[in-house]
């Protein structure tokens, strides 16, 4: 990556106006959201309560939980899933990640954390989200993750690249997914596939 020139002081991340921009979007895309599930019904309510809290919502640093934006990336047949088995969990889990104080947009966090762990350019999101899920992590000593999650698919012939994050990428078949396995990459599957087919990133033929 190359280096990147710094204009002005840096964002703090708890600054409340480091965070505006994508605060907006992430409220004003999951305000307009259709949840595919019950499941995902409940946890964008509650992800709405805590964007109630304003851009610190955001934030990495806010105890009380933060949102973060997640993919379950598909080959371009649409035939294979990528997943990651995590070096601090052990667990085989989507890509994702933190929102960072550069990202605009959630869909924009969620495609650079793709592209980051996978290694992989070219990548292409659906910017309609696939599920929503909250669930505890080890954060600010406890916390919370708010976790939107996007479908992704690949370019033909993409090669990944394992991150530091990773002990491993592995490919799977949808309906053969490996275990260990976080709870919630599972249920991504079938609105992954749903989503990439109704929408303009066309599976290959």
């Amino acid at each position: 990556m190359p280096d990147t020139v710094l204009t002005g002081p840096p964002a703090h991340p708890t600054d409340p106006e480091t965070y505006a921009a994508l605060h907006a979007d992430a409220t004003a895309l999951l305000g307009d959201w259709q949840p595919t599930s019950l499941d995902a019904a409940a946890a964008r309510g509650r992800t709405l309560g805590l964007l109630a809290a304003g851009p610190v919502a955001m934030s990495r640093q806010h105890r009380p939980g933060h949102l973060t934006a997640s993919t379950l990336i598909l080959d371009s047949t649409g035939s294979r899933v990528l997943l990651c088995l995590h070096g601090k969990f052990g667990m085989w889990v989507q890509l994702g990640g933190h929102c960072e104080p550069t990202d605009d947009t959630l869909v924009g966090a969620a495609l650079r954390e793709a592209t980051e762990e996978s290694g992989i350019d070219g990548l292409r999101i659906d910017p309609v989200p696939i599920d929503v899920d909250v669930h505890t992590v080890a954060c600010q000593g406890g916390s919370l993750h708010f976790d939107v999650r996007f479908a992704v698919l690949t370019p033909p012939g993409a090669v990944e690249q394992v991150s530091d994050e990773a002990e491993a990428l592995g490919w799977f078949p949808p309906d053969a997914l490996p275990e260990p396995l976080a709870s919630g990459t599972a249920q991504l599957v079938a609105p992954a596939l749903a989503a990439l087919r109704r929408s303009p990133l066309r599976l290959a033929p």
